[in-house]
């Protein structure tokens, strides 16, 4: 049985922001105007059932992801998407070709962002080899060409992509907004473990309905 799906989220993340009551010790703000969204890794090969690497807390926050990103679009706020992609060859994968089954293959159904949340052609795709979406690609350069100070970080996994975005993220001196019922992965162990790890030292531990708030408050 799923430890996380789209109708018992909404009890998951009740409980969730009342176990992070105590970790959120550096509250933020979020400053809208400096703001933007990062989707990470919401592709086929991780919400896919199918998938030997299907997460399943991703397809249950799918529908909030949805919110937010038409929230953040209302609001005139950039949307940035990673997507986590290999060669076919394998020739850009390096350890991570044997310490994991499968690979996402770049130009394949696969690789390709969910359709219900598909970038629009003004939207920029970060393609990452690695779990941080700041790792050799040019998301810092857009980030700083942006002149933005508060990142919020969605996607999938939690305690993989998205984590290792926060603390890049961090080190940057960017505001991060992790948000506890935006990113999912495969079991709550995992997930709660990063929304504490996150919240002690890199980030302040949302929801996207606060998130949602301010944005329409701005």
């Amino acid at each position: 049985m799923p430890h996380v799906t789209e109708k018992n989220l909404p009890h998951k993340t009740r409980a969730w922001a009342k176990l992070m009551a105590k970790y959120n010790t550096h509250r933020l703000k979020l400053d809208v105007k400096h703001s933007a969204l990062l989707v990470v890794d919401m592709q086929n090969f991780f919400l896919d059932p199918k998938s030997p690497t299907f997460a399943e807390g991703g397809l249950a926050i799918l529908p909030r992801v949805k919110k937010l990103i038409q929230a953040f679009r209302s609001a005139k706020r950039p949307v940035i998407y990673t997507a986590h992609v290999h060669a076919p060859d394998g020739s850009d994968a390096g350890i991570m070709k044997w310490w994991w089954q499968g690979m996402c293959k770049e130009g394949t159904p696969e690789a390709e962002i969910h359709p219900q949340i598909a970038p629009l052609p003004s939207e920029k795709v970060i393609k990452k080899h690695r779990y941080s979406g700041f790792y050799n690609t040019d998301l810092e350069t857009i980030l700083r060409g942006l002149k933005l100070k508060d990142l919020v970080i969605s996607g999938t996994m939690t305690n993989m992509c998205c984590e290792s975005t926060a603390r890049d993220a961090y080190y940057r001196d960017y505001r991060v907004f992790f948000l506890l019922d935006g990113t999912g992965t495969v079991t709550e162990e995992y997930h709660l473990a990063t929304l504490k790890n996150l919240a002690y030292g890199f980030a302040y531990v949302t929801t996207a309905g606060e998130i949602i708030k301010s944005l329409k408050r701005a």
